[in-house]
């Protein structure tokens, strides 16, 4: 029983569970239909602001918080077997792409939890990117998953997603394919249960990633995002994350 699209193509049960993996894009790429919920965080405040909490259909809500850990305001989120995410929509031109700088804290992993695996690719802390780009590019499978992806949200999808994320196995650096689709890749940057509940600081080349992960230069960036997601797993997660902090070629803050 496949959805029918445009041209009268159908597409698998499996494929529909593709493209709606294709919604927490679409998510940090564009501003939600009427019909989707939408929940504030508590308050969005200081570096902050701006952001707001989307929830994906048919999914539990994590929760995001925003709170003062002393001189600085970090996000505190907790989810339930639940995935959504914490985002902020903007657009910043390839050419002035230079590093990001972002901070998180992680108390526990997800003990079943593994990126490569699509029925456990679950992280207590995610930053995600979303870029534009040449959709002509893509796949036919891509595109038909694409319009249905558009088709349920009334958003299109980003051209591509790159991920930061934290694995219970995979080797810092490692590159990991989306295992529903090719156009989410994530980098692992940390690993392992060595450094749970400290603080970590990161700064990363964001052109360059994009790059080691996709073989190609990056378009346009359109949203970033925070996810904290155990839907895959059932399972619960907690993760805090520190400012992101988004700095140009030429060292300014964008």
């Amino acid at each position: 029983m496949g959805a029918p699209l445009e041209g009268g193509i159908a597409l698998s049960m499996k494929n529909r569970l593709i493209a709606l993996g294709l919604l927490a894009l679409a998510a940090c790429s564009s501003a939600p239909p009427p019909s989707a919920p939408i929940a504030s965080a508590a308050v969005s405040v200081g570096p902050w602001a701006g952001w707001d909490h989307y929830t994906l259909p048919g999914k539990r809500t994590t929760i995001y918080r925003t709170q003062r850990e002393g001189a600085r305001f970090i996000v505190h989120a907790q989810a339930e077997s639940s995935a959504s995410m914490f985002r902020r929509q903007l657009r910043i031109d390839a050419a002035q792409l230079g590093r990001v700088q972002f901070s998180w804290r992680v108390a526990g992993l997800i003990e079943q939890a593994d990126l490569t695996e699509a029925d456990a690719s679950d992280s207590p802390v995610r930053l995600v990117f979303a870029f534009d780009g040449d959709h002509g590019r893509l796949s036919m499978r891509a595109r038909m998953l694409f319009e249905l992806a558009q088709a349920l949200t009334g958003e299109p999808p980003p051209y591509a997603t790159l991920m930061y994320a934290w694995d219970n196995r995979a080797a810092t650096g490692t590159v990991i394919v989306g295992p529903r689709t090719d156009r989410v890749r994530k980098i692992v940057v940390e690993t392992g249960t060595s450094r749970l509940g400290q603080w970590l600081q990161y700064e990363r080349d964001l052109a360059a990633d994009y790059r080691l992960a996709y073989g190609e230069e990056p378009g346009p960036l359109i949203g970033v995002a925070l996810m904290t997601d155990a839907d895959n797993t059932g399972s619960r997660a907690v993760g805090q994350y520190g400012e992101v902090r988004l700095i140009s070629r030429d060292g300014k803050a964008l």
